[in-house]
C-alpha cells in the first residue's frame, strides 16, 4: 500500500507558483490577486477560508477577504458579485459554499463573470469543460488530476467507479476521466443513491473515487486487490480524542481498506490539499488571461 501525499504534492507546486510570482515582484508587474466571499459562520467554511489565505500568502498572491453576516439579502450580495467584477485588480474570485438557504445556489453562481469563476462552477466553464475548450475546471477534479499525473497512476482503459454524482466533484470528474487525454481514456461508472449493485461494481474497479459524503462508506469487502482509492469525504465527526471535539473523517474507512489498496489517499492530508492548490493554479490562470 502506498500513500498518495496530497499535502507534499500541493507542496512542490505552491513552491512553483510561488517562484513565478517573485520573479514578477521584481519585473514590477502586477501581482495575481484573489479575492473570497464568505457568508456566515458555518464552521467547515471558516475553515476552509482561512487555509485560501494562508495559500495566498504562502505564494505570494495578493488576497481579500469579504465577510458578511447570514441576513444580508440576495440583491446585497448580487451588488457585491458585481463590483468584483468589474475590479480591475482582482484576476479571480469566488462566494464560498454552501450559502444560507435563503439564496438562489445557481443564481449566485451564474452572476460570476465566467473569466473570474476560479471555481469552475460557472455554467459556461462546466460547459467548455464538458466538450474539452480551456476552462476553469473546478478545484477538487483538477487536484485529484494533478495527484494522479504526479504519481503516474494510469488511468487510460481502467475501469473507474466515482461515488457520487455532485456538480462540484463527481459529474466533472467523471467526464474528465472518459476525455482523450493522458490521464483520461477510463470507461467510467458514476454511482450515487439510486444505483443497484454498489458493492459489485466497486468490486470490478480498478480505481475508486469516493465523494458522497458519507463517512465511511467504502468498506473493505466492497475493495478489490490492488485497487487505487481516493477519498474526497472531508466529514466531521464528534470525537473525544481531539481538543476541538470532532475530527475530519472521509468515505473511506481506512484501516480495513487500505491493506488492500495499490495507493489510496489518507483524510486528511490527501485530496483536501490539492483542492486549494487547485484554486491557486486557476487563479494563476486568470491572472495570466490564457483562457478569457
Amino acid at each position: 500500500m502506498n500513500i498518495l501525499d496530497g499535502k507534499t504534492v500541493s507542496e512542490n507546486i505552491k513552491k512553483e507558483i510561488a517562484l513565478d510570482v517573485e520573479q514578477l515582484k521584481k519585473s514590477g508587474k502586477k501581482i495575481p490577486h484573489l479575492a473570497a466571499i464568505l457568508i456566515g459562520h458555518d464552521g467547515g467554511s471558516e475553515s476552509y477560508i482561512s487555509y485560501k489565505v494562508k495559500d495566498c500568502a504562502e505564494v505570494g498572491f495578493n488576497s481579500t477577504l469579504l465577510r458578511f453576516e447570514e441576513n444580508i439579502t440576495e440583491d446585497f450580495l448580487l451588488h457585491e458579485i458585481q463590483n468584483l467584477n468589474n475590479n480591475d485588480d482582482i484576476d479571480g474570485f469566488i462566494v464560498q459554499l454552501p450559502l444560507p438557504k435563503q439564496f438562489d445556489e445557481q443564481k449566485i453562481i451564474n452572476a460570476i463573470v465566467p473569466s473570474k469563476d476560479v471555481d469552475g462552477f460557472h455554467p459556461v466553464n462546466t460547459g467548455r469543460m464538458v466538450l474539452g475548450l480551456p476552462c476553469f475546471v473546478s478545484a477538487t477534479p483538477l487536484g485529484i488530476i494533478e495527484l494522479l499525473k504526479h504519481y503516474r497512476i494510469n488511468t487510460q482503459g481502467k475501469n473507474v467507479v466515482i461515488l457520487g454524482r455532485s456538480n462540484i466533484v463527481g459529474r466533472p470528474l467523471s467526464i474528465l476521466l472518459s476525455q482523450k487525454h493522458e490521464y483520461g481514456n477510463a470507461t467510467v461508472t458514476m454511482v450515487h443513491s439510486y444505483s443497484s449493485h454498489i458493492k459489485e461494481l466497486c468490486l470490478r474497479a480498478e480505481i475508486i473515487i469516493a465523494a458522497m459524503g458519507q463517512p465511511e462508506f467504502l468498506k473493505e469487502d466492497m475493495v478489490s486487490e490492488g485497487a487505487v482509492v481516493i477519498d474526497v469525504g472531508t466529514t466531521r465527526v464528534a470525537s473525544t480524542a481531539t481538543k476541538s471535539g470532532f475530527k475530519l473523517t472521509g468515505d473511506v474507512k481506512f484501516d480495513e481498506v487500505s491493506p488492500k489498496c495499490s495507493w489510496i489517499t489518507p483524510v486528511p492530508g490527501g485530496v483536501g490539499p490539492m483542492t486549494r492548490v487547485g484554486l491557486l493554479k486557476n487563479t494563476w490562470l486568470a491572472y495570466k488571461k490564457e483562457i478569457y
